[in-house]
């Protein structure tokens, strides 16, 4: 069944927000650097056991073994040191000013669905897989929400309401009736995924945790050639003040699993497919009396797919007389520099000074 005005794309952007501001030295150790080992005596990722990313100055977590794999592969690009031009360190803020773009009304992502090249969007061009609607997708001309791909529905026993809208706006030539149309045949198209089990390729079993489930949904509708542009979903639980190593060390490691079975589920469609991996802000370069770490500046950035690979930047030297504010990695790369060349892949065309107002 072809969508009403649906997109002639093949390509899709997949985003995954760590919220709570992920550690990006614990992400993406330095390598190298004394200063870090000095000042974070209990949390400091040990030397020997960093992941190494060619002649980098930093290295992976050895918790993510599997994306270690993909970045020999060609299919991961490791940035450190990024983030925005936000400095309150405050949750809330932090997180509405990068998924916005700046300080402008609506998402980035969704800004980009807006103006971006190309037809119609559909109910199914953008896809949160969430509760709600992520501010990154605010302003798309059309986003749909769904907690998972079999709650996408009328309910139980709605195919006889579901027919007669479809009777109600089937001859109707006004642009809410098209997107009523769009609107079931996106249920039709969903409820044909749920009537069977997906089977992930290549040998590929994902693990039994909400992140890796959701990339897992996000691969099937991937593959069933529905019109996604744009998936959007969170792993959370990164605000690590107390504890750190116990919070996210099993965080890194879902992270990884997660993403590597999808990588490697979809293969050479990955070749259309570019995975975001982004986070509010870093942490502050010292451990605290808590064993855990405070609010930063820099973070890390992770982009699988659709390009060559390899690192994006350095990371900056670990002095204390150089460090931002109270001690923090400083933003040698802003986010939004990092996506503009992905936005332009998937069709941005001229729409770049639309998708990031007043940035570069």
């Amino acid at each position: 069944m072809e969508m009403t005005g649906a997109m002639k794309t093949d390509r899709t952007l997949v985003v995954v927000f760590l919220r709570g501001g992920a550690d990006g030295l614990t992400l993406t150790p330095p390598i190298g650097n004394q200063e870090y080992h000095d000042v974070r005596p209990n949390l400091a990722v040990s030397e020997s056991k960093i992941l190494k990313l060619g002649d980098a100055n930093f290295g992976l977590n050895p918790g993510m073994a599997g994306l270690h794999d993909i970045f020999n592969d060609g299919g991961l690009t490791v940035a450190p040191a990024v983030g925005s031009d936000d400095q309150t360190r405050s949750h809330f803020y932090a997180q509405d000013l990068m998924e916005h773009g700046g300080m402008v009304a609506g998402g980035w992502l969704g800004r980009f669905l807006r103006y971006r090249e190309g037809g119609n969007p559909t109910a199914l061009s953008a896809i949160a897989l969430s509760k709600a609607m992520p501010e990154v997708l605010r302003g798309a001309p059309a986003a749909t929400v769904m907690d998972s791909i079999d709650t996408f529905s009328l309910g139980k026993n709605a195919g006889t309401f579901q027919a007669e809208l479809g009777k109600l706006y089937q001859d109707d030539p006004t642009l809410l009736a098209s997107a009523a149309r769009d609107t079931l045949q996106a249920l039709d198209r969903v409820g044909e995924l749920t009537k069977s089990s997906y089977r992930p390729q290549n040998g590929v079993e994902y693990g039994d945790f909400s992140f890796a489930k959701s990339l897992k949904q996000a691969a099937q509708l991937i593959r069933a050639q529905v019109g996604v542009e744009a998936i959007s979903l969170d792993l959370d639980g990164w605000d690590s003040h107390f504890g750190q190593s116990p919070l996210i060390t099993p965080r890194i490691a879902q992270l990884s699993e997660g993403l590597t079975s999808f990588y490697r589920d979809l293969g050479p469609l990955m070749e259309k497919v570019t995975v975001v991996v982004m986070t509010e802000f870093g942490r502050r370069v010292t451990e605290n009396s808590s064993f855990g770490t405070d609010h930063g500046r820099g973070g890390s950035m992770l982009i699988l797919g659709d390009q060559n690979g390899g690192t994006l930047g350095h990371m900056p030297e670990l002095i204390t007389g150089i460090l931002v504010g109270p001690g923090d990695v400083p933003v040698e790369t802003d986010y939004r520099t990092t996506l503009q060349p992905i936005l332009t892949k998937h069709g941005a065309g001229n729409a770049m000074a639309e998708i990031f107002p007043g940035f570069g």
